[in-house]
C-alpha cells in the first residue's frame, strides 16, 4: 500500500464499529522557526505508529526533514516504540519535521496480545514523577477498593472516577503537571486524566500504561490508557479513556505507549543559540476507506 491523497470522510457518517477494514491516514508535522541561526539542532521524535497494534497495522509511512541538512536515525525503545533521532548541524531560519502513515484496522486482529511476563514488568507498577501518590490520591483509591472490584470492573470504575473527578480544560496545567497537582486541581487535559489513571491503578495492583495517539475528529494529539489483564497464558492490552470514560474503539490511533507523557512526548529536543525558537504544529488524521 502507497501513500495516497484519497480525501478523508466523515467518520461520523460511517459505521465503524462493524467495520471488517477501516484505513487511515495521518499526517503530522511539526515545525521549529528561530529568530537567528542555531546549530546542532537535536530533536527525538516519537510520531511513527508501531507496525502492529493489536488490530491496527502500519501500511506505509514516510518521515521527512525540510529546512536544514540533518541526518536521521530511527531506535526502539524499551517499550518497543520507534523513536526518530535527527541531528541538524546548522538551521538557518526554520526546520520542519513531518510524518505521513497509512493504516489499516482488520477487524478481529485485536486486541494487542503481550507476553505473560509483562504482567510482572515494573513499568507497568511503579510510579512516576508524574504518576506518583500524594494522600488525596491514596484516599480515594482506598475509596474505590471498598467496591471489591477486580480486572476490567475495576478498571471501568477508575475510569469513571477519573472522568469526574478532573474537569477537561485546556491551558490550566502543563506537561510538567502531576497526576496529584491535576487531582487538587480539578481541572486539566487528557495527559492529566491518564495520568490519574495510571496513578490508581498502580495503587489497586492493577498493571497500566500510558498510550500517545490520536482520537477521531479532535484537533490535537490525544492520550490514554490500557490496562494490562491475563489471558490463558499471556496478557492483553485493554484501552480506556478517561477522558471521556470509556474504553477506546477504532476511533482510537495508537501510536506509541510508555510510563507517563514524558516517556512518548511527539517531539522534544535541544539547540545551541540565542533564546526565542516557536513551535507550530499541524494535524490530520482520518478515515479513507471502509470495508465490510
Amino acid at each position: 500500500m502507497t501513500i495516497d491523497d484519497r480525501p478523508l470522510l466523515d467518520h461520523a457518517k460511517l459505521d465503524l464499529k462493524s467495520a471488517g477494514r477501516i484505513t487511515y491516514r495521518l499526517e503530522q508535522s511539526f515545525r521549529y522557526d528561530y529568530d537567528a541561526p542555531v546549530t546542532s539542532v537535536r530533536q527525538r521524535l516519537v510520531v511513527v505508529p508501531p507496525a502492529r497494534h493489536g488490530d491496527l497495522h502500519r501500511r506505509a509511512h514516510r518521515m521527512a526533514v525540510t529546512g536544514a541538512p540533518a541526518r536521521r536515525r530511527v531506535v526502539r525503545d524499551a517499550a518497543g516504540n520507534t523513536i526518530v533521532r535527527v541531528h541538524a548541524p546548522r538551521v538557518e531560519r526554520g526546520v520542519e519535521f513531518r510524518v505521513t502513515a497509512i493504516l489499516e484496522r482488520v477487524r478481529g486482529d485485536g486486541p494487542p496480545v503481550l507476553p505473560a511476563s509483562v504482567l510482572t514488568d515494573p513499568r507497568l507498577w511503579r510510579p512516576t514523577r508524574l504518576t506518583a501518590a500524594d494522600d488525596r490520591l491514596r484516599a480515594l483509591a482506598t475509596d474505590l477498593a471498598r467496591h471489591r472490584d477486580k480486572g476490567l470492573d475495576l478498571a471501568d470504575r477508575i475510569c469513571a472516577e477519573v472522568y469526574a473527578a478532573i474537569t477537561y480544560e485546556y491551558g490550566t496545567t502543563t506537561v510538567e503537571t502531576t497526576a496529584a497537582e491535576a487531582l487538587a486541581g480539578g481541572h486539566g487535559v487528557c495527559q492529566d486524566q491518564a495520568h490519574l489513571m495510571l496513578a490508581l491503578c498502580h495503587l489497586l495492583d492493577l498493571p497500566a500504561r500510558y498510550v500517545s495517539g490520536h482520537l477521531l475528529g479532535q484537533g490535537g494529539t490525544h492520550a490514554w490508557v490500557e490496562v494490562i489483564v491475563p489471558s490463558g497464558g499471556e496478557a492483553m492490552a485493554i484501552p480506556f479513556d478517561p477522558c471521556h470514560d470509556r474504553r477506546g474503539d477504532a476511533r482510537y490511533v495508537t501510536v506509541a505507549t510508555g510510563r507517563d507523557y514524558a516517556d512518548v512526548a511527539p517531539t522534544s529536543g535541544t539547540y545551541i543559540g540565542a533564546p526565542g525558537s516557536r513551535l507550530t504544529t499541524n494535524r490530520e488524521v482520518g478515515v479513507t476507506a471502509v470495508a465490510a
